[in-house]
């Protein structure tokens, strides 16, 4: 796993990106930075890198769970209901490769707005 902060807002939260093909991209175009946008209790946001869906891409996913969206060529940060749910957990708008997890409580970027600045970072090494 590797440690990013991610930074909306007022909000900065720990997270980890998995070892997945989606995510060593992400990490390695680390910063980056856009415009939060508000789908339900979901942040996305567009990133500078075109990617496949992969076979493992889904739509029903957990809280703190990140994805990238491949038509929006979006990162998505999911922290509750979405338009898209049939319950209490997020629900994608379309399938996303899992790239990672929020450490923590994922439900702080209920206080972020749309068009807040949103930033991705590796996170500093420990020490």
């Amino acid at each position: 796993m590797r440690a990013i902060t991610i930074t909306a807002g007022g909000v900065s939260l720990a997270a980890e990106l998995n070892d997945g093909p989606s995510a060593r991209r992400i990490w390695e175009a680390l910063p980056m930075e856009g415009q939060a946008n508000l789908w339900g209790e979901e942040i996305y946001f567009r990133i500078p890198l075109e990617m496949a869906c992969e076979p493992e891409a889904r739509v029903e996913v957990d809280i703190g769970e990140l994805g990238y969206w491949e038509p929006g060529r979006a990162f998505c940060i999911f922290f509750g209901r979405t338009p898209a749910s049939t319950g209490a957990a997020p629900r994608a708008a379309g399938p996303v490769n899992i790239v990672g997890r929020v450490i923590g409580d994922a439900t702080r970027f209920r206080g972020v707005r749309a068009g807040e600045k949103v930033v991705l970072r590796a996170a500093p090494a420990p020490g």
